[in-house]
């Protein structure tokens, strides 16, 4: 047997408190769209190397491909983040939707419906779509926007198609990392202006704007950025006169314990000269400094010269608005309403957008947590009152009809008939929800539920199609497989509620669960051999005998602490219990792994000094033998995802084998334990028990990461969480 070369500590054994203290904290964590899943997928000490995906991607290609088609379950009728719309000029009723990690959608139904129109086996991660006069379509890769579990997965580049998506070809701009925005000149269709934001996490690269003369086949920059960590998020030709052009500047940084989203890198620029040259815009703006957040701006096309811009803080609140009737040369602060205010709540780096009404340059519109209106040019607001999804992200006047609007936010794309005064109506197929989870059971195989961002836990039950019945973002589901209506759902954080009805009613047992620190995905797991007995992991571990009303917590704390920067680091991100009925297996997302024998009295720590631990999986015949999964793309040598131990952890065996370089997310072992499915970042692999020869399995499924893989074993299925696609279900042997 191979040995791991690598950190296995026996750090000795811990005692379990006798008692249940109540003294837990509200550690609900902040109140912003979530990034965890870029601290997940990085290595303690590193951040994420550039092209990371990418790579791992052209590895998963090179393995054999085994089983058969993966058959979509939906949702359609939910939808998930949009990040970009355009509207296709050479059809009516035409428009596309760039999915934050779903690849791009075309409607020809007035944005009724929506059908791929992107390769399954490229990143998708979008960032902004732009059509030209003759339906040339043109896509930057990579979401600008750094949060909402996505932000892990840059992009590789612009693309071009000119059969409105059934083909694509690169055209530049490889190193950007994410794009913000791409403007076609009005009076040039072959001039193209790119917002190239670069990476998030890594300096340098592809930054700033870009101009092409020949619709994307060479490109300069003509904006360069002040530092490295600087990029372009917006561009925009201005209607009125397109010699005039402005872009944002925003100075941003992700590292694996801090966020600083401004700096003295922010800014707003103008060109006179369509683009070639640029200065930076004062004039009453924001002095440059290092609390400079995001920009967003809108231009009029009604009232030349009239723009619109507002401006976050570095911390995430809101800064200021303003309003120019010189083309920017100077400006007027608005007023500071509670209604503008309030809409960027403690994250205004995730919005930064103005939509001013084509015909009316009064009307303006503002991306915040709500969809804000003004038709006194920002004199006062009114908020959307709910009409809409929360978040909002894009927005387009469809030219042949001008009372029309579409809008894009974390709950899909929605159609206003009405100006965008209301009358908001959801598209019905838009299959490219983000999920974190899935709950299935054999009891029912039509059942299936799941935690989705921003679009809570949702059920295939209880109603026509897939409905929310508990809310937040959608974290941890389960269906018992004693009762299917006995079911749970937890949002952020661990806020978690039980039901007996199927989800009809929760009953929140949060309170009753003792912690200091939950994570954003708090495991709440069943034992093996009774579904009453469960288990909840914070930073310490409770254990319930009684279906989840009462909890007694069975560990002290099983982590290293919390970390900076108000991310909950020092949480237990796994739990699993053997068939013996005394031993549970927990993992941390500070890359330690311990085991008790005695149902908590002790505990041992049996692996240390790993990535984020994503999955611990007990064999269901041997309670002293478990795989562990492991997060993290590694700068440099190759690191183990996948390890086995056959004696309760006093020895590893590292069965990554041939798997891609990347983030195991899930793993479940198949009928007899002949068989182990990983879901990664990639995709779904199979490999024979203790082999470490991986395939990957299943044909038709997107290049998509896979979060969440549930097992039936009466029915030979798998059925995975897609973070992007939906659901997806596999008959296996």
């Amino acid at each position: 047997m191979l040995r791991l070369a690598v950190a296995v500590v026996l750090a000795g054994t811990l005692v379990a408190p006798s008692a249940h203290p109540m003294d837990d904290d509200d550690d609900s964590g902040p109140a912003a769209p979530a990034d965890y899943s870029y601290v997940q997928k990085t290595v303690p000490g590193q951040s994420l190397p550039r092209h990371a995906y990418e790579q791992a991607a052209a590895e998963a290609r090179r393995l054999p491909t085994v089983g058969g088609a993966w058959q979509q379950l939906g949702p359609t009728n939910i939808g998930g983040r949009v990040v970009s719309l355009a509207m296709d000029p050479t059809k009516a009723d035409a428009l596309y939707a760039a999915s934050a990690s779903g690849g791009l959608w075309r409607s020809t139904d007035a944005g009724r419906s929506f059908t791929a129109a992107w390769p399954q086996d490229s990143t998708q991660a979008m960032g902004a779509v732009a059509v030209a006069p003759n339906g040339t379509v043109y896509v930057g890769t990579g979401e600008p926007n750094p949060g909402g579990g996505s932000v892990t997965y840059e992009g590789t580049g612009l693309y071009r198609s000119t059969d409105h998506g059934a083909t694509w070809r690169q055209t530049g701009l490889p190193d950007s990392g994410t794009i913000g925005a791409i403007a076609i000149d009005p009076s040039n269709p072959q001039r193209i202006l790119v917002a190239a934001n670069g990476s998030l996490y890594s300096p340098g690269g592809d930054r700033g704007v870009y101009l092409s003369s020949d619709a994307g086949a060479t490109w300069r920059r003509v904006l360069t950025t002040p530092n490295e960590f600087t990029g372009a998020v917006d561009v925009q030709f201005d209607p009125a006169d397109p010699r005039r052009v402005y872009a944002a500047l925003w100075d941003h940084r992700r590292q694996p314990d801090q966020r600083v989203y401004g700096g003295v890198g922010s800014g707003l620029y103008r060109s006179t000269d369509s683009g070639t040259t640029w200065q930076q815009l004062g004039g009453g703006l924001p002095a440059t400094g290092p609390d400079v957040g995001r920009y967003g701006f809108g231009i009029s096309a009604s009232q030349p010269q009239r723009m619109y811009a507002v401006v976050g803080k570095t911390g995430g609140s809101y800064g200021s608005a303003y309003t120019s009737a010189d083309a920017g040369t100077t400006w007027t602060r608005l007023p500071d309403t509670p209604e503008l205010v309030d809409s960027q709540s403690s994250y205004s780096w995730w919005f930064g957008k103005i939509w001013v009404d084509p015909r009316d340059a009064q009307h303006v519109q503002v991306a915040g947590v709500p969809l804000l209106t003004s038709h006194n040019g920002g004199q006062t607001w009114t908020d959307d009152n709910g009409a809409v999804h929360s978040d909002q992200h894009a927005m387009v006047w469809d030219p042949r009809h001008p009372n029309r609007v579409y809008l894009g936010d974390d709950g899909g794309v929605y159609r206003s008939d009405s100006n965008g005064d209301g009358g908001w109506t959801h598209a019905v197929s838009e299959p490219f929800t983000q999920f974190y989870s899935v709950a299935i059971t054999p009891a029912d195989t039509s059942r299936i539920s799941g935690g989705a961002q921003d679009n809570g836990s949702l059920r295939s039950w209880g109603g026509p199609r897939f409905n929310e019945y508990y809310g937040g973002d959608g974290q941890q589901n389960l269906i018992s497989p004693a009762d299917d209506n006995t079911v749970f759902a937890c949002l952020q954080y661990g806020n978690c509620a039980r039901s007996t009805d199927g989800g009809a009613t929760m009953t929140d047992f949060t309170d009753a669960t003792t912690a200091d620190r939950r994570n954003w995905l708090t495991p709440v797991q069943f034992d093996p051999t009774n579904p009453k007995t469960m288990y909840y992991g914070g930073n310490r571990l409770n254990r319930s005998t009684d279906g989840g009303v009462t909890w007694t917590a069975i560990s002290p704390d099983l982590t290293g602490g919390p970390g900076k920067d108000d991310y909950p680091f020092g949480t237990i991100t796994t739990v699993a219990a053997g068939s013996d009925q005394h031993t549970v297996w927990a993992g941390t997302d500070d890359g330690r792994v311990w085991v008790t024998h005695n149902l908590g009295a002790t505990w041992t720590n049996v692996l240390t000094g790993q990535p984020w631990v994503t999955k611990v999986v007990v064999d269901p015949h041997n309670s002293n033998a478990a795989y562990v999964t492991l997060s993290g793309y590694r700068s440099g040598s190759a690191q183990p995802h996948v390890l086995r131990t056959n004696d309760s952890g006093r020895h590893w065996t590292d069965l990554s084998g041939d798997l891609p370089q990347a983030p195991v997310n899930t793993l479940v072992i198949g009928a007899g334990g002949g068989i182990l499915y990983a879901g990664t970042d990639q995709g779904v692999f199979a490999s024979p028990a203790g082999s470490g020869h991986w395939a990957r399995l299943g044909q038709n499924l997107p290049l998509v990461p896979v979060d969440d893989i549930a097992y039936d074993q009466q029915h030979h299925r798998l059925v995975i969480a897609t973070f992007g696609r939906g659901f997806y279900s596999l008959t296996v042997v």
